[in-house]
């Protein structure tokens, strides 16, 4: 990789790292599986999120993303979907009955049991259906990458931010099982699943307005 391609690609690593550490959807998702289910499910759902960032990163490199910016009904279509997905996860965690799970060490991992793979697909699902993150990698790829730059160095950048989201979110949930700070949680969990739930309907409002 050249200089002018370094250059080109500490820019965009650096603007995706401040969208990556904004609070967002995928925060509160990671958050909540992290509280409610432990260090396991959370760091699961936080390679979810890394791998929806694929979905993103693909269709961007085939010009899906671009074709949709000149097609608004698509977008809509797009948004749509992201909203309708958020409002639905909003509703279940207000309708939730919140937890009275106690955390021991022996337990401090199992939650309410909730399988690897499950946790792996609302992490995906949360970031994948969300066309807030297909208008950022319009935006970054036409603004900041070279029309001249390789495909190959293109999905390094792509890979670069898959690794990058799945570690912040890592790290997030790291923090966020700890079992003091479940415990805190979860003995205040109804209204902290009214809080999330409440968050990710106004994401989806604003999701909505933008249609």
């Amino acid at each position: 990789m050249n200089l002018f391609n370094w250059n080109e690609f500490l820019g965009l690593a650096l603007v995706h790292f401040f969208i990556v550490v904004s609070p967002g959807p995928d925060f509160a998702v990671t958050l909540r599986q992290s509280i409610y289910y432990g260090r396991k499910a959370g760091l699961m759902t936080a390679l979810g999120i890394g791998a929806g960032i694929s979905v993103h990163v693909i269709y961007t490199l085939i010009g899906v993303t671009a074709l949709m910016q000149a097609t608004p009904w698509l977008m809509n279509v797009a948004k749509y979907i992201g909203a309708a997905y958020l409002i639905w996860l909003g509703i279940q965690f207000l309708r939730s009955k919140g937890s009275s799970a106690k955390i021991t060490p022996d337990t401090a991992d199992s939650g309410a049991a909730q399988t690897a793979g499950k946790a792996f697909w609302m992490g995906f699902l949360t970031n994948a259906t969300n066309p807030k993150a297909m208008l950022f990698f319009l935006a970054m790829f036409t603004s900041l990458v070279s029309v001249s730059t390789p495909v190959s160095i293109k999905l390094f950048y792509g890979v670069w931010m898959c690794a990058v989201n799945a570690a912040w979110f890592m790290l997030v949930s790291l923090l966020f099982s700890h079992q003091r700070i479940r415990e805190r949680f979860l003995a205040h969990s109804k209204l902290f699943d009214n809080i999330i739930g409440v968050v990710l309907l106004l994401f989806a409002g604003r999701l909505l307005l933008m249609v």
